[in-house]
């Protein structure tokens, strides 16, 4: 289906405004739903944060979630897919994540994602992933949120074998 031409217009120049404005909390997230991002409750966007230009409708943000600087959502390739990143989930400072056409990419409730990971695959709940092919590093039983400190975060990863015999 073509898009028109003065939505996709008015929707960059809402997404530059969000880019730049302060207002991670406010102003951002205000922006990116006029867009037509999906974005529930109150998160969290970092300057500079590139969210899906043409397609914005394919990206879900839900409460309590993290959007770190300069990061960038890409919901496309090749045609439209899906991002979407669950309560409380973190995306670090200069995150790539990417997903193909047809596909969802999901980011777990709870789930920290660290600086500079590409992230092409699902990350289950709670599941503390980096590198520059994002795999998982630890379990995160404390969140990473604005709510709670990078100390009680550090303090609550497990191994990923202890967790998977707790559960």
């Amino acid at each position: 289906m073509k898009k028109n031409i003065f939505r996709a217009a008015f929707n960059r120049v809402l997404h530059l405004l969000a880019r730049f404005l302060p207002g991670s909390t406010t102003v951002r997230p205000f922006l990116h739903r006029l867009r037509g991002v999906k974005i529930h409750g109150d998160v969290f966007i970092g300057d500079d944060v590139y969210l899906e230009n043409e397609c914005p409708d394919c990206v879900e943000i839900h409460d309590g979630a993290i959007v770190g600087l300069r990061s960038m959502l890409i919901a496309h390739t090749r045609g439209e897919g899906r991002i979407v990143i669950k309560k409380d989930a973190m995306i670090g400072a200069g995150c790539i994540l990417v997903t193909a056409k047809g596909r969802t990419l999901t980011i777990g409730e709870g789930a920290v994602i660290g600086a500079g990971s590409v992230v092409t695959r699902d990350i289950p709940d709670k599941t503390f992933c980096a590198g520059a092919k994002a795999v998982p590093l630890k379990m995160a039983t404390i969140p990473l949120t604005l709510e709670n400190s990078y100390e009680d975060f550090l303090a609550g990863l497990q191994p990923l074998d202890a967790h998977s015999k707790t559960t």
